[in-house]
């Protein structure tokens, strides 16, 4: 993980993209699923030089023509850092009350993603 966002469990996952996406890097491509579909995201990936491999939703007008499903495969990056970060026991039942407690428990995992096996 490059960075992260602690939000409140009722937030969806697009009010908090924006931020994110300011921060990462310059990329080639960024990656997401379904749940990012928006037009504001799109927009926002497309100014920063990237390019938005993101699949429509089903109830989406426009199809999915120009998704790029082999880039899209490597996705699953993403979900495996999730399961690596759900092996400790601290940070997938939230013990902490205070936010800033948990997001340190959280970096503390981060780091020990990052560091060699």
């Amino acid at each position: 993980p490059i960075d992260f966002d602690i939000t409140s469990g009722a937030i969806h996952d697009c009010k908090a993209a924006p931020e994110l996406i300011a921060k990462l890097p310059k990329a080639g491509a960024m990656i997401a699923d379904k749940g990012y579909d928006s037009e504001a995201i799109r927009a926002q990936i497309a100014s920063q030089g990237s390019r938005a491999v993101i699949p429509r939703k089903r109830n989406s007008i426009k199809g999915n023509a120009d998704l790029d499903r082999g880039l899209y495969r490597y996705r699953h990056l993403v979900e495996n850092a999730f399961a690596r970060l759900k092996q400790y026991r601290a940070l997938a039942t939230r013990f902490d009350k205070l936010k800033r407690n948990y997001e340190s428990v959280v970096a503390m995992a981060c780091a020990f993603l990052w560091l060699p096996m």
